[in-house]
């Protein structure tokens, strides 16, 4: 049975219809809805909606234009067949054509086909907006980009972790929870087992051991089912001779709980519980030690500081150090730090950097400070030893409170005032060490010295007051 494609009564119906009811039943048909010459002139147009009229580029132009010339370049092609099909009397089909959007926007996806409407070649060409079903299509198109890296994400994960299973040196094995059976072995797990070693695969995990040392596997098995995991136990295989030390976790995959355990030599376990007691006193010692030592990361944020630390910042607990930033406690505020990181990053290590550190209630100490750069698996990491040096330092003559007599002294002041209190502080020195040169040079003539300068002998006067050189000048008799 084939589709009605057309009314059957159409002259029956549809006749009365004068031409206003026909625009507006035309309007209505569609979200836009052009008249188009046999030449492709727009010569009228209406829009179900101002909304989507406003999406257009120079939509007020289109009377007397061209169709083409309003759509898209790739889209062009399309219209002209749409024309064509239409001219010659061809069934209307959809197509996709893009119009240019307003301002630089992005083309309007509307779905168009075109109705021969008189003998003359006159069409009216409907429209359909696609922007929702092209939003949608567009989320489509994401979502399934975003599902493609995740897999590929997984697929790299799952290679990097087959391939670190592959060649570890340590022995490891995948048992099944319910049937206890081994479904997968590393190569080092093949070689600890020796002959039968190639066979691992689908043995029951008990058999692997030796008659005294089931009874333990089994009760090990079962602690670490029911906790998730467990200290290690020692058990002897079959047919390998010393002792091993067999370490299991609990974990799930694919709806099955699996065993992950881990077997080392029991002399190299004994080694590495020695090394690992080592560390943890190197640790103790560092948390002990008179000096402050402190870990940050690359921007100098704390992540851990021991007690002498805490205690030269008037700290509490370490709490209150950690994630603030250790300029706070530097001397000066955005040069100490600065300078570190950039030694460290350059050279990897900092010796004796001298310093200021600040109290939270406001004891400040003179401290030395030495640090490194360390890389491990979580990233870089800053390390900072800092010594009070304030017993073994002789203690500095105190700032005069008027001016600096030397640059040593000027350069002391940066970061302690501003650089508007600097340059004032630079000009008066100059200032004087002039008025010196210029006595010096006279044997102390003051009235030549004014005119070397350039002053008033007044201005030289209250000049020679004020930086306290009045006293310098012995006598009047030369001028």
């Amino acid at each position: 049975m084939s589709l009605v494609k057309a009314f059957k009564a159409p002259k029956r119906f549809l006749a009365q219809l004068d031409a206003d009811a026909v625009a507006a039943i035309v309007a209505a048909a569609a979200d836009v809805a052009m008249v188009v010459d046999q030449s492709g002139v727009i010569r009228d147009i209406a829009f179900n909606n101002d909304e989507f009229a406003h999406s257009f580029a120079g939509v007020s132009r289109w009377p007397g234009s061209t169709w083409v010339d309003t759509v898209a370049s790739d889209s062009q092609g399309k219209v002209e067949q749409i024309l064509r099909e239409a001219a010659s009397g061809q069934a209307p089909r959809w197509r996709h054509v893009n119009y240019r959007g307003s301002a630089e926007a992005a083309p309007l996806p509307v779905l168009c086909c075109a109705v021969r409407v008189d003998k003359q070649g006159l069409l009216v060409v409907f429209g359909r907006d696609l922007r929702s079903v092209s939003a949608l299509q567009q989320q489509l198109v994401d979502a399934q980009q975003s599902m493609e890296r995740d897999y590929s994400r997984l697929r790299h994960v799952e290679t990097r972790y087959r391939l670190l299973f592959q060649i570890s040196s340590e022995p490891v094995l995948i048992v099944d929870v319910s049937t206890l059976k081994i479904i997968e072995s590393n190569p080092a797990a093949s070689h600890l087992f020796g002959a039968i070693g190639k066979r691992l695969v689908g043995r029951p995990f008990i058999s692997a051991f030796d008659r005294d040392s089931t009874q333990t596997i089994q009760s090990f098995l079962a602690g670490v089912r029911g906790a998730g995991r467990t200290d290690s136990t020692k058990a002897k295989l079959q047919g390998v001779e010393g002792e091993v030390m067999v370490s299991a976790s609990l974990f799930r995959q694919d709806k099955a709980s699996l065993f992950l355990v881990r077997l080392e030599a029991a002399q190299n376990a004994d080694a590495s519980s020695t090394l690992s007691a080592t560390k943890a006193m190197l640790v103790k010692l560092v948390e002990s030690a008179p000096d402050g030592f402190v870990v940050t990361d690359l921007e100098g944020r704390i992540l851990a500081a021991n007690e002498a630390f805490l205690e030269m910042a008037q700290l509490a607990n370490e709490k209150q150090a950690v994630s603030e930033s250790i300029e706070r406690w530097l001397g000066r505020s955005g040069v100490d730090l600065g300078v570190l990181i950039l030694n460290l990053k350059q050279r990897g290590t900092v010796r004796l950097f001298a310093t200021t550190l600040r109290g939270e209630h406001g004891v400040q100490s003179n401290v030395e400070i030495s640090a490194v750069l360390v890389k491990n698996e979580d990233g870089q990491r800053l390390g900072f030893t800092i010594r009070n040096v304030g017993g073994r330092l002789k203690p500095e003559p105190p700032m005069p409170r008027g001016l600096p007599h030397s640059v040593e002294q000027l350069t002391a002041l940066v970061g302690r005032v501003s650089l508007k209190e600097l340059v004032q502080e630079a000009t008066d020195l100059i200032e004087r060490l002039a008025i010196e040169a210029a006595l010096q040079l006279t044997r102390d003539n003051r009235a030549s010295a004014a005119e070397i300068l350039g002053l008033s002998r007044q201005s030289l006067y209250v000049k020679l007051r004020r930086y306290g050189l009045a006293p310098a000048v012995h006598s009047e008799t030369h001028d």
